[in-house]
């Protein structure tokens, strides 16, 4: 697949945001053509949150996604909202930790991961993004675990520097965790 257009959705304060940052900075690092665009509620924290990431080969057309192929969703919100949008065929990994319900379609792969719960077991909660994220490169390999860990390295401001290797972590956790799935995604970049 040459272009894979993501979208990542929760509540403010979850992360959505910077998870796509950090999918961007890596696509970027790897010489991938990339877009960003983030989106948030009124209220920064516990408002709506999300933010799309399209990552291509070559040139991108446009930045808009209205049918993603990959949706990131950290609540139930988010997964009422972007279930139907999301492409046939397409991925999404959804929070089961905020999300009471399975998913209704069945033209899709779909894993729920437990990402509150992992991200609470490394110590802080708010690492649940990112257990999110390694699940998704997993099935949707996009960018490759060394290239993120390197991106995080390289751009997380030095304020949160000490907060790298428990991303790290989180990330590992979430790309293993879909591995032992033994979901097969149909994508590969």
């Amino acid at each position: 697949m040459n272009e894979t257009s993501i979208i990542i959705s929760g509540f403010g304060g979850q992360g959505a945001l910077f998870a796509g940052q950090m999918l961007g900075y890596t696509a970027m690092d790897a010489g991938r053509k990339v877009t960003w665009i983030p989106s948030y509620g009124p209220e920064m924290r516990g408002g709506t949150a999300h933010c799309t990431v399209i990552i291509s080969h070559s040139d991108i057309s446009s930045p808009l996604v209205s049918n993603p192929d990959v949706a990131v969703l950290m609540n139930l919100p988010s997964l009422d909202k972007y279930e139907p949008l999301t492409k046939q065929n397409g991925v999404i990994i959804a929070n089961s930790s905020l999300i009471n319900r399975e998913l209704e379609r069945d033209d899709i792969n779909s894993l729920l991961v437990p990402a509150n719960q992992i991200a609470e077991d490394l110590g802080y909660v708010r690492l649940a993004n990112m257990v999110l994220i390694g699940s998704m490169i997993y099935l949707v390999p996009v960018v490759t675990l060394e290239m993120i860990r390197n991106a995080l390295l390289t751009h997380v401001p030095d304020r949160h520097k000490a907060l790298i290797q428990l991303n790290i972590k989180a990330i590992e956790n979430g790309f293993a965790l879909a591995e032992k799935s033994c979901l097969v995604s149909k994508y590969s970049n």
